[in-house]
């Protein structure tokens, strides 16, 4: 797994689907709600302290980020979603925006949905899965910050996910903590299928 996310590099950011790099190869987006931990996790995956950028402030991502691992291959680290303290007309181009990039995209091989453990399957939350699974896009939940709550507390939100998801035949969910490295493997297992590392 190592081998294959650390050599992840910047490529470009760009606010709408007309900027993106060329609808070829497979593409993984993470998404998530504002300050869920989505760019921690992008970080934790590559094995790169600085790669994507960590803020405190909800709705710092604004653009498409789009990181290479090759040639072929990319992760997306998509705007975050939900209380950012960002203008109502920007969420609701954001959204426009997302929505143009799940019915068009191509090459979106994977998803990997970041849920706080705390909060999981908001209503924005339940937006993203559900754009997921109406374009048949495997789908991994993960549910971080799981360090900061008690092993009880984390199943309790595992199990609810667990059974939300049932009727979907490609979406997954794990815990993580990108502290702790818990679930690491895990994730980087399902995104090798994602980027057709393996079969």
């Amino acid at each position: 797994m190592h081998n294959n996310y650390h050599p992840a590099k910047f490529l470009l950011s760009c606010p709408s689907l007309k900027g993106c790099p060329d609808d070829r190869g497979y593409e993984v987006i993470f998404a998530g709600r504002s300050n869920a931990g989505k760019s921690s996790a992008i970080n934790t995956i590559t094995l790169q302290k600085k790669l994507a950028k960590v803020s405190r402030t909800p709705g710092r991502t604004q653009h498409l980020v789009f990181f290479e691992l090759d040639e072929d291959r990319r992760l997306v680290d998509l705007p975050g979603y939900g209380y950012a303290k960002v203008p109502e007309a920007v969420k609701k181009q954001w959204q426009i925006d997302m929505g143009e990039y799940f019915a068009k995209r191509r090459c979106l091989s994977g998803a990997v949905l970041v849920m706080d453990v705390r909060r999981p399957l908001t209503p924005f939350d339940q937006m993203m899965l559900d754009w997921c699974v109406n374009v048949n896009l495997p789908t991994q939940i993960i549910l971080t910050k799981s360090d900061k709550v008690k092993k009880g507390a984390a199943s309790n939100s595992l199990m609810k996910v667990k059974r939300a998801i049932e009727p979907y035949p490609f979406v997954q969910v794990q815990l993580f903590s990108s502290l702790k490295k818990q679930g690491l493997d895990l994730l980087g297992s399902r995104l090798d299928t994602f980027f057709a590392y393996v079969d």
